[in-house]
């Protein structure tokens, strides 16, 4: 494959988990919503906040890696794009 066809496909990686990432970190509870339930009283009982806290977890792991993947790929986006213009400048 053409560096052309790499650069694109980085490029649409890219986007795809910028897009992921962003759903992610929408999904998420506030930190906030701890303090809030403990100042106002919470009806929360004990089987449900301990699967919050686990779906919680789960997604501040899941955003880490999709935030690694998303640096990663940004920055192999930034390299194809540098020698793709290098090579059509020289």
């Amino acid at each position: 494959m053409s560096l052309h066809t790499w650069r694109n496909i980085a490029i649409l990686a890219d986007l795809v988990c910028a897009v992921i990432l962003t759903a992610i970190i929408l999904v998420q509870s506030g930190k906030s919503a701890g303090l809030s339930g403990a100042i106002a009283g919470s009806s929360d009982s004990f089987m449900s906040r301990g699967g919050s806290k686990t779906r919680d977890a789960k997604l501040a792991q899941c955003t880490k890696w999709v935030g690694l993947a998303f640096v990663m790929l940004s920055l192999i986006t930034v390299i194809l794009v540098n020698t793709d213009a290098a090579k059509a400048i020289g």
